[in-house]
C-alpha cells in the first residue's frame, strides 16, 4: 500500500519524478488511498485465510469419508486394523498402530493385523499407551502429559467405553500442538473406535450363538441317546433276564424269541453308536473317500442283503438301467448312503408300502432317486431334514437320533455330487442325489455342506 502511493507520487503529482509534493490537498488523497489499500489487503489477506481453511476443511472432510467409506464394507478385524492404519498414516504422514487389549489385558496388535515395522512398541512406550487405556486420555509426544514419549497416543472409545489405542509417531510432534490437527486425529479415532466396536460386538455375537448351538446340540443328543439307548437296553436287560431266571420252564422256541430280541437290540444300538462315529468322521473333515470306477449295483445289493429283514414288510424295486455307466465311488460309503435312505423311508412309512431306487446317467453324472409311498415330506422342511438331530415328527417313527440323513448329505458331498429332497405328486418323498463321473476324489468333507 505504501509502495503504490509513493509511485503515484513519484510519476503523476507535479512535480513529477519526485516525492516532492506541491499542493497539500494532495496529502489527504494520500492519505484516503493509503486507508483504502489497508482495507483491501486485509480484506484480501481474510477471504485467502478462509479459502485455505475451506481447503483445508475439505481435505479432512474427504479423508473422513474416504476412511467411513471403507470400514463400512469391512467386517475383519484384521482388515478392519489395516484401513484405519493406512488412512491415518496417509492423512498425517507418520507411522500408525491400533493396540487392542488381549485376554490378559495387555495392549498389543489384533491377531490377523500386520504390524508396522515403522512403529516398534517397547516398553516406555506400551506404558504410556496402557496410561491412555486406562485414563482416556490423550498423551505422547506433542502433549502436555509424558510428552518424552515417542508416540501420540489417543483412546479408541466406543459406546461401552475404552476399547483401544490409536498411536501415531509424528516426525514433528510439535504439528499435533495444533488443535485442528490434533482434533482431526481425535475423529479418526472415534471412526475407529465405532468401527471396531462394531466388529467386536459382531464377533462376541457369533462366538455366544456358536456357544448356544454347541448347547442345543449337546442337549439333543444328550436327549436321544438317553431315549434311543435306554429302549434297547432295556429289551436286552429283559431278555437275558428272563433267561437267567428261568428256571426249566421257559420252551425252546421262546428262548430262541428272547436271544433273537436281544440280538436286534443290539444291532440298533450298533447302528446307532455307527451313525454317531460317522457324525464325527464328517464334522471333523477326517471322512476319506478311496473312489473306484465300479457298476452301482454293488452298493445297492450290498445295502439290500443288510437290510434284507428290516425290508420285510416294505418291498423293494431296483431299476437300473442296463447301459448305465460305472460310476466313481466309494463303496462302503456309498452303501452306507443307501442304508441310511432305505432305513428312513422304512422308519417313516406305512407296512406294506414299496420303495423304489432308480437312476438314469444325466449331465455327466449319474442321478439316483430313492422314493417311498408314505406320508412325505412336511411343506418347507425339504432342507431341513440334512441337519442334525433334526426328526419329522410322525406316528410311524420309531425313534433315531436325526443323523442318517446328515451323513448321507456328507458323503455325497465328498464325492463330489449334491443331494436334496422333494415330496413326490402322487404322496411320498423322494430322495435324489448325483454321483460326478469325473474329476478328482475329495479327499474330506467340509463339516456343514451346502443343500440345494
Amino acid at each position: 500500500s505504501f509502495l503504490s502511493i509513493a509511485l503515484f507520487d513519484f510519476f503523476f503529482v507535479p512535480p513529477r519524478f519526485t516525492f516532492a509534493v506541491s499542493d497539500v490537498g494532495y496529502l489527504l488523497t494520500f492519505v484516503v488511498m493509503l486507508v483504502i489499500a489497508l482495507l483491501i489487503s486485509g480484506l484480501t489477506l481474510r477471504v485467502r485465510a478462509q479459502a485455505e481453511t475451506a481447503r483445508e476443511r475439505e481435505r479432512r472432510t474427504a479423508a473422513l469419508y474416504a476412511m467411513s467409506r471403507d470400514l463400512a464394507g469391512i467386517r475383519g478385524r484384521g482388515e478392519l486394523v489395516g484401513a484405519v492404519t493406512r488412512h491415518v498414516q496417509e492423512t498425517f504422514g507418520a507411522p500408525t498402530q491400533i493396540l487392542l487389549p488381549n485376554e490378559t489385558g495387555r495392549l498389543e496388535a489384533p491377531i490377523g493385523a500386520v504390524p508396522s515395522p515403522a512403529y516398534p512398541l517397547d516398553e516406555k512406550e506400551q506404558s504410556v499407551a496402557a496410561w491412555v487405556f486406562g485414563r482416556g486420555r490423550v498423551a505422547g509426544a506433542g502433549t502436555d502429559t509424558l510428552p518424552a514419549a515417542t508416540g501420540l497416543y489417543v483412546p479408541l472409545i466406543g459406546s461401552t467405553g475404552i476399547i483401544g489405542v490409536l498411536g501415531v509417531r509424528p516426525t514433528d510432534p510439535k504439528r499435533f500442538q495444533d488443535p485442528g490437527v490434533l482434533h482431526l486425529l481425535e475423529t479418526f479415532a472415534g471412526q475407529a473406535a465405532v468401527a471396531l466396536e462394531r466388529t467386536l460386538l459382531a464377533e462376541r455375537a457369533q462366538r455366544e450363538q456358536v456357544e448356544i448351538e454347541a448347547e442345543r446340540l449337546r442337549t439333543s443328543l444328550l436327549s436321544s441317546l438317553s431315549h434311543d439307548l435306554r429302549t434297547p437296553l432295556g429289551a436286552i436287560t429283559g431278555a437275558l433276564s428272563s433267561l437267567l431266571e428261568d428256571r426249566g420252564t421257559m420252551s425252546e422256541a421262546t428262548r430262541r424269541d428272547l436271544l433273537q430280541a436281544a440280538l436286534e437290540e443290539s444291532q440298533r444300538m450298533n447302528r446307532l453308536i455307527g451313525n454317531l462315529l460317522d457324525m464325527i468322521r464328517v464334522e471333523s473333515g477326517t471322512l476319506s473317500v478311496q473312489r473306484d470306477w465300479q457298476p452301482l449295483e454293488e452298493p445297492v445289493g450290498v445295502a439290500l442283503i443288510r437290510l434284507e429283514d428290516r425290508l420285510r414288510d416294505h418291498p423293494v424295486h431296483v431299476r437300473l438301467p442296463p447301459d448305465l455307466p460305472l460310476v466313481p465311488i466309494d463303496g462302503v460309503l456309498i452303501e452306507q448312503v443307501f442304508i441310511n435312505l432305505l432305513e428312513n423311508a422304512v422308519k417313516y412309512t406305512p407296512s406294506g408300502t414299496p420303495i423304489e431306487i432308480t437312476a438314469t446317467a444325466v449331465d455327466g453324472a449319474v442321478r439316483v432317486d430313492v422314493a417311498d409311498h408314505g406320508p412325505g415330506l412336511p411343506a418347507g422342511e425339504e432342507a431341513r431334514i440334512f441337519e442334525k438331530f433334526y426328526r419329522v415328527p410322525a406316528a410311524t417313527a420309531t425313534g433315531g437320533v436325526g443323523l442318517g440323513l446328515t451323513i448321507v448329505r456328507g458323503i455325497i458331498t465328498a464325492h463330489g455330487g449334491r443331494i436334496w429332497a422333494e415330496n413326490r405328486p402322487g404322496g411320498g418323498a423322494l430322495f435324489r442325489f448325483t454321483l460326478p463321473l469325473s474329476g478328482p476324489p475329495h479327499v474330506g468333507v467340509p463339516a456343514e455342506a451346502e443343500v440345494a
